[in-house]
């Protein structure tokens, strides 16, 4: 994988070293020898990893989940779709026992965000095949 900045002001997308631009983001691209690359923006991808266990600094930059690691990595993030989803759900009964209009609903949640890699992880546990990324 390479990483892949995008400069928000000017809308170029070039390989920058980290930091080169203020406005910049990173790209995580998941790569497999079972399915098509897959693309998310830092906080996402960032997000993702540190549910499946891939969350100290060398591997945020490049890594592998191996396919004896794939059923543990698809259960985290199925419970942790459930956890989030339980939690909204209390806040909103919450709200309406207090009498208060419950918050809205973020428009993509966990379940949206997770959904492109649990299918990736399914697909390569099925084939028994490894998904990487930064290499």
């Amino acid at each position: 994988m390479r990483m892949i900045y995008v400069n928000e002001r000017h809308k170029d997308t070039s390989n920058r070293p980290e930091g080169a631009y203020a406005g910049s983001t990173m790209i995580y691209k998941f790569k497999s020898k079972a399915t098509g690359d897959l693309i998310m923006l830092q906080p996402n991808g960032e997000a993702i990893l540190k549910i499946i266990g891939k969350a100290d600094v060398e591997q945020l930059r490049r890594g592998i989940v191996l396919p004896e690691e794939l059923e543990a990595a698809i259960n985290a993030l199925q419970q942790a779709v459930a956890d989030e989803e339980q939690a909204r759900a209390a806040l909103v009964q919450q709200a309406i026992a207090d009498g208060q209009t419950p918050p809205p609903a973020p428009a993509l949640g966990l379940r949206q965000r997770s959904l492109p890699f649990i299918q990736m992880a399914q697909r390569c546990l099925a084939e028994k095949k490894e998904i990487v990324w930064g290499v």
